[in-house]
């Protein structure tokens, strides 16, 4: 059970933002997905991310003008990424050692895909109902 795995049932493109933009743009991207992060990248590398977090540490901080802000002033940098192949137990732990809630997927620098805690926890969960319909299955039969 890799991150590759998650990443396989997904289809389309990754939001991201650029470091250039204003806190408010990127702001109204995240309420317009409904999505709590977007990688922040310079081409196709991960600088940084750019979460809600940030916008409410953002706004005590600087107040209503931190949404004039570039995103690279506000962002959490480095990013703590993983790779496809990184076991989604694995991508767990570190998310909860971490207390982060996203990870970007990089492979050979660059960005391949982004994954939340609820990603990760929505396929852990699946994976042991299965594995528990399967045992009653087992049992019944026996």
């Amino acid at each position: 059970m890799t991150i590759a795995t998650i990443l396989q049932s997904r289809t389309g493109a990754v939001f991201t933002a650029s470091a250039d933009e204003l806190v408010e743009q990127v702001t109204a991207r995240l309420a317009e997905q409904r999505i709590g992060a977007l990688p922040v990248v310079d081409g196709q590398r991960v600088i940084g991310i750019f979460s809600e977090r940030d916008v409410i540490y953002g706004l005590a901080l600087h107040g209503s003008g931190m949404l004039q802000k570039k995103v690279s002033e506000v962002m959490t940098a480095p990013a703590i990424t993983v790779t496809a192949d990184t076991p989604v137990l694995s991508a767990l732990s570190l998310m909860s050692r971490r207390r982060i809630r996203h990870l970007p997927v990089v492979d050979d620098g660059r960005i391949s895909g982004f994954v939340s805690i609820g990603d990760l926890v929505k396929y852990r969960i699946e994976k042991i109902e299965a594995e528990a319909s399967a045992m009653r299955d087992y049992i019944q039969m026996a």
